[in-house]
C-alpha cells in the first residue's frame, strides 16, 4: 500500500502531498484535478513495469509477452505544468513492504524530453541516489548514481541508462556492477508493487461482447474479458456466493445467479438469471448500468487481486437506494487489506454514508480557473469543515457548493 504520497508540476497539479489510506475517495467538479491525480499513479505503475519516461507517458504496442500500454492522457506535450515548463516532474511514494520496512521512492523527470533527472530509493536503509552525485557528472546520456552497497569505503557512482527510471534497471542488475542481491530483490520488491495496479472503468460495448479468454483471474482496465472472470469466479463457491450476495442487495432487480454462456468457439459471455426465470438474459440485452455494476463488483472478486484499484465515479449505474451498500462494499474490501482502493464520485449520498474517521482520506479537489492549478485536500484541513459538518449534514455542504466555497 502507498501511504504517502507527493507530485509536484504534473498537469494541473503544482504540489500535491497526500496521506493515504486502505480507502481513498476523491471528491469535486470535472476536470478539478481527480483524473490527474490518478494519471500520477498510472506513472508509478509505468515505472513498475520498467518502461521508459516516453512510453510510460506516451504509449507503447503491444510486445509478445506484454499488453498494450496506453500512456497517460495528454501524452509528454501535456504532462508538465503549464507554469513549470522547465522544471521536472516529480513524484515521491512511500509504504511499507513485507509488513515491517519502510520504503521510499522518488523520482523527477523532463517529459518533453523523456529522460529522469533525479531518482532514490530507500528500503529501511537508503539504497541508491542520484542527488548526492555532482551535477556536472550527470549532464550526459547516462544517469550516475551513488550505491549504498554498504561496508568500509565510499559508495560507488554506478551509471544508468537516462531514458527510463533506475528502480526496474538495478531489479535486473543482481550481480552486475557489483549490485547486491539483496539490492536487486528489494528494488524489485518494490517495482512490482508499483506495477501491480489496476484501473476499472468498464465499458459497456467490450461488457456486451464474448471474451477473448476462456477463463481469467483479473479483467482488463475496460472490462475486456469480464465473462472470463465471472467464469473463473464461479469455479469457487464461497466467492461465487459472495459475489451474488453483493449483486442481489445492490441491483433493485431479483438477481436469481449469474453465469455465462458459450460462444461457437466456448467463448464465454455475461449472463444474469432474474425473477425465477430459466432462460437467462445474456449480456447485450443488459442495460449500460447493470453491466457497468456487475463488472466493478466482479472486480472485488477477482482471483489475482490487484495492490491498488483505481475506479472513476462508482456511482454509476446504482439506483440511489443502494448506495450506502455500494460504501460497504468498498469499505469491506479495503478492510481486508489486500487491495488499496482509490475512487472518485459525485454523489452526495455516498459521502452521507462516511464515517467520520474516513473523512480524513476523502479528499476535495478544486481547480483555480485563473492559474489552472489544482488543490487536493484532505475534508479535515478544509477550513471550517469540522466544526460545519457538525451542524449540517456533508451531503449538503457538497451539494450546496459549500466544500468549494471554503477552500
Amino acid at each position: 500500500m502507498i501511504d504517502r504520497i507527493l507530485i509536484e508540476n504534473f498537469k494541473s497539479l503544482r504540489r500535491v502531498d497526500l496521506k493515504l489510506g486502505a480507502m481513498n475517495l476523491f471528491i469535486g467538479t470535472n476536470a478539478s484535478g481527480k483524473s490527474n491525480f490518478f494519471d500520477a499513479l498510472r506513472v508509478l505503475q509505468g515505472i513498475g513495469n520498467g518502461f521508459t519516461i516516453s512510453e510510460i507517458l506516451d504509449g507503447k504496442p503491444s510486445a509478445e509477452n506484454l499488453q498494450k500500454w496506453d500512456g497517460v492522457r495528454g501524452g509528454s506535450t501535456k504532462a508538465t505544468l503549464a507554469a513549470a515548463q522547465g522544471d521536472p516532474i516529480r513524484i515521491c511514494a512511500t509504504g511499507v513492504v513485507d509488513d515491517v520496512r519502510r520504503w521510499r521512492y522518488d523520482i523527477a523527470f523532463d517529459a518533453r524530453e523523456g529522460r529522469v533527472t533525479a531518482e532514490s530509493l530507500k528500503v529501511q536503509d537508503d539504497i541508491y541516489d542520484t542527488t548526492a552525485v555532482a551535477p556536472v557528472q550527470n549532464d550526459g546520456p547516462t544517469l550516475r548514481a551513488r550505491y549504498y552497497r554498504g561496508g568500509k569505503g565510499n559508495p560507488p557512482h554506478l551509471a544508468f541508462e537516462r531514458s527510463k527510471p533506475i528502480l526496474c534497471q538495478l531489479a535486473r542488475g543482481n550481480g552486475a556492477q557489483g549490485i547486491k542481491k539483496s539490492h536487486a530483490e528489494d528494488a524489485d520488491a518494490i517495482a512490482r508493487l508499483l506495477a501491480n495496479m489496476q484501473r476499472i472503468d468498464p465499458s459497456p460495448a467490450v461488457l456486451r461482447g464474448y471474451s477473448q479468454a476462456l477463463q481469467i483471474d483479473r479483467m482488463g482496465e475496460r472490462g475486456e474479458n469480464f465473462a472470463a472472470l465471472v467464469k473463473a469466479i464461479s469455479k469457487d463457491g464461497a466467492t461465487k456466493d459472495a459475489y451474488l450476495s453483493w449483486l442481489r442487495q445492490l441491483r433493485p432487480a431479483e438477481v436469481d445467479d449469474v453465469g455465462t454462456l458459450s460462444g461457437a468457439v466456448g467463448e464465454p459471455l455475461f449472463a444474469l438469471y432474474e425473477h425465477g426465470r430459466k432462460e437467462p438474459f445474456p449480456a447485450p440485452v443488459l442495460s449500460d448500468g447493470t453491466l457497468r455494476f456487475a463488472a466493478i463488483t466482479a472486480a472485488f472478486f477477482q482471483p489475482d487481486m490487484p495492490g491498488l484499484m483505481t475506479i472513476e465515479e462508482i456511482e454509476n449505474g446504482i439506483h440511489a437506494s443502494r448506495v450506502r451498500l455500494l460504501v460497504d462494499l468498498l469499505r469491506s474490501r479495503a478492510g481486508a487489506g489486500a487491495t488499496q482502493i482509490m475512487a472518485t464520485t459525485h454523489s452526495p449520498i455516498v459521502l452521507a454514508w462516511l464515517k467520520e474517521s474516513e473523512y480524513a482520506t476523502t479528499f476535495f479537489c478544486k481547480r483555480d480557473e485563473a492559474s489552472g492549478e489544482s488543490v487536493i485536500c484532505p475534508l479535515p484541513e478544509v477550513p471550517h469543515f469540522t466544526e460545519t459538518v457538525r451542524k449540517q449534514p456533508i451531503a449538503d455542504l457538497f451539494a450546496e457548493g459549500w466544500l468549494e466555497a471554503a477552500l
